[in-house]
């Protein structure tokens, strides 16, 4: 390993991606040598295993290495990870964050005592999260702008909010202002990330909204061609938000819609603030505003007390609001959430009904990319011959394109969840 450049592993969502990148330019900055830092996820109990499975195999490779151990498993379950015997040191999600710890860390080779080897606070007690924006965390072609953190919602399946904090806006002229920096270095697409992102604004005075920030980017930032926003809660959707979704080519008609099930009961039961009538109504009216958009959707299966008619509601939906692109969750108990507290539902069925919706999923890709054969699309290049439509389908080229690049392309066919061109 060299000794010069400490290492990072990444697990779990873009946000973390994204702040993974900001802790390589501070620990980076800071002389930090010999370490390989994990950024877990916990967003479900497999999450968890898989971030102490990691652990285990990077002190087998890296013997002599410090492991620091940080990211939302970290900040929600300090304890689990500081047990562990290849764990040097547990970072909260506010700490890993700070200039000042990772300096502390490249003063000390042998960081902290045996009783400071956890550095987690209270995530609660945080109010800013503008301190570590970054310019160009992505790939050559597209940039990933965190403009919100945390989550002021108590789902009752979600320990993200503890692991987060509440919720916190970047302001507006911030965010303008990078992706002002991004374009003029050539990147052709920027999204915009955060936990909770239509809450964006509602702790900046003025009652901003998403929208207004969406508006804002376009109007202010015209030299961006193309503007992508990441997963919404629809029911938070602003006026705003729905006429950039009508009136601005540039930005992308695909949204990722955090809609966790299809049965009001057990929505009701999750603590989300929509109903089954709210989805399908926000999709055919975001459809009717933006024809050719695209849905994505997260959807739990299993949840805690879903009998096979409420899961039925569930697969239903996803023809219902012609979702196309589904994150399948098999729901698993979290520790401190209500919902583990609640009847739980056989791991078989579970997993059967995680597969039947996978199914479904796939089976409306199959329907998607069938309809856009022989239609022509203006494609974001990521490498020499994969690149991506405005609705974030992905095209195989037969020969190369310059990466970065926009190209417009006719589709041919399409084969493994893939469009075709020439």
């Amino acid at each position: 390993m060299d000794r010069a450049a400490p290492r990072f592993t990444t697990l779990g969502c873009r946000l973390n991606a994204y702040e993974t990148e900001a802790m390589k330019e501070l620990a980076t900055a800071a002389g930090l040598e010999n370490v390989h830092v994990v950024n877990t996820c916990a967003v479900t109990a497999e999450a968890v295993r898989k971030a102490r499975q990691e652990i285990r195999r990077l002190r087998r490779e890296n013997p002599s290495a410090k492991i620091v151990v940080t990211g939302c498993a970290a900040q929600t379950e300090p304890g689990l990870f500081a047990a562990m015997e290849e764990v040097d040191l547990v970072l909260g999600n506010a700490e890993k964050m700070e200039k000042a710890t990772w300096a502390r860390l490249a003063e000390a080779p042998d960081f902290v005592g045996e009783t400071e080897r956890v550095m987690v606070d209270d995530i609660m007690s945080v109010r800013e999260t503008a301190g570590h924006l970054i310019d160009g965390f992505g790939t050559r072609s597209r940039a990933y702008v965190q403009v919100q953190n945390g989550c002021d919602h108590r789902c009752t399946f979600c320990i993200i909010p503890f692991g987060r904090g509440n919720s916190r806006s970047v302001p507006a002229g911030v965010v303008v202002d990078q992706i002002a920096r991004l374009v003029a270095r050539g990147y052709n697409e920027v999204v915009l990330t955060g936990v909770d992102l239509t809450s964006w604004g509602a702790d900046l005075p003025g009652a901003q909204r998403l929208g207004d920030l969406v508006r804002r980017i376009l109007k202010l930032v015209p030299e961006l061609p193309r503007l992508r926003i990441s997963s919404i809660d629809s029911i938070e959707a602003d006026p705003a938000l729905m006429a950039a979704i009508a009136e601005e080519d540039r930005l992308m008609p695909h949204l990722h819609l955090s809609l966790q099930a299809g049965d009001d009961l057990i929505l009701k039961r999750m603590k989300r603030r929509h109903s089954r009538a709210d989805a399908i109504r926000f999709c055919e009216e975001a459809r009717r505003l933006r024809p050719d958009m695209t849905f994505g959707a997260d959807i739990i299966a299993g949840f805690p007390t879903e009998t096979e008619a409420m899961f039925a509601n569930s697969l239903r939906l996803v023809e219902d609001c012609d979702l196309t692109w589904l994150h399948v969750f098999p729901y698993s108990p979290r520790p401190g959430t209500p919902a583990a507290r609640m009847p739980q539902v056989d791991g078989n069925a579970v997993k059967d009904r995680a597969a039947r919706l996978r199914a479904a999923g796939e089976a409306q890709v199959a329907r998607h990319l069938a309809a856009q054969v022989g239609r022509t699309h203006r494609i974001l290049m990521e490498s020499p011959r994969m690149g991506r439509t405005e609705q974030f389908t992905e095209v195989d080229f037969a020969s190369d394109r310059p990466e970065g690049q926009i190209v417009t392309a006719t589709t041919t066919d399409h084969d493994l969840g893939r469009l075709k061109a020439e």
